[in-house]
């Protein structure tokens, strides 16, 4: 099977349609409860419509007035959770965050992926949806491409702080940390650790590639040699 023709296959993720009245809002964040609640219980594999519906209370019309598929009502969860977890990167880090202190970094890094984890805990289902999201091909555009927003979003901050780096380097050590802060909190959520000792020692990885930025280009030539 041809790339395209397996990208044709891939069942259609955008809602029907939005609310536009109270009552279809109420009936619209139901089915979004409803299907959370679900997807906790029995995981992506065993979720559908017609659980969904069930539980909900709802005629099956009713449902696909605004999803077509399961994987529509998962994709909205998770395009939900990945803003919920986008927004802690903003309370945390910043140009002055780079520029300061490497314990400050260390402690900025800690905080963001602590909170990134309250975060994902507190949300209904949040660790299968992070799974979902990325086990299931129909799903993993919507991690990607919020990856990449936030990706997008901190390259040039990076750039204000470490103006000798060059742009490549800067745009994949974003990608890195971020791939490496949501891997992190997969990982505490799937496991009984301690939260804080994992995010001290992410932290301390992370922050510990800062003086490679702000080395001058001949520097990290010669250290790659």
């Amino acid at each position: 099977m041809t790339t395209s023709a397996i990208h044709t296959a891939r069942p259609p993720l955008a809602t029907k349609m939005q609310p536009a009245q109270q009552r279809a809002t109420e009936t619209f964040e139901r089915i979004l409860k409803v299907t959370a609640e679900t997807l906790a219980d029995v995981g992506v594999e065993r979720l559908s419509t017609n659980i969904v519906c069930q539980r909900a209370g709802l005629t099956p019309p009713a449902l696909y007035r605004y999803f077509p598929n399961k994987y529509a009502l998962v994709s909205e969860l998770g395009h939900r959770l990945m803003q919920a977890q986008n927004e802690c990167v903003g309370r945390w880090i910043s140009v002055a965050v780079y520029q300061g202190p490497l314990e400050e970094l260390e402690a900025a890094l800690e905080g963001l992926l602590l909170d990134t984890y309250e975060v994902t805990s507190r949300t209904t289902g949040g660790l299968w949806i992070m799974r979902a999201l990325r086990a299931v091909p129909a799903l993993e555009e919507v991690r990607l491409a919020s990856h990449a927003a936030v990706t997008d979003a901190q390259v040039p901050l990076l750039r204000k702080a470490f103006p000798k780096a060059a742009a490549a380097e800067l745009r994949l050590v974003s990608r890195i940390v971020v791939e490496l802060v949501y891997s992190a909190v997969e990982m505490l959520c799937e496991e009984s650790l301690d939260a804080r000792s994992v995010a001290g020692i992410v932290a301390g990885m992370l922050a510990g590639h800062r003086a490679r930025l702000a080395a001058p280009p001949a520097a990290r030539t010669r250290r790659r040699g």
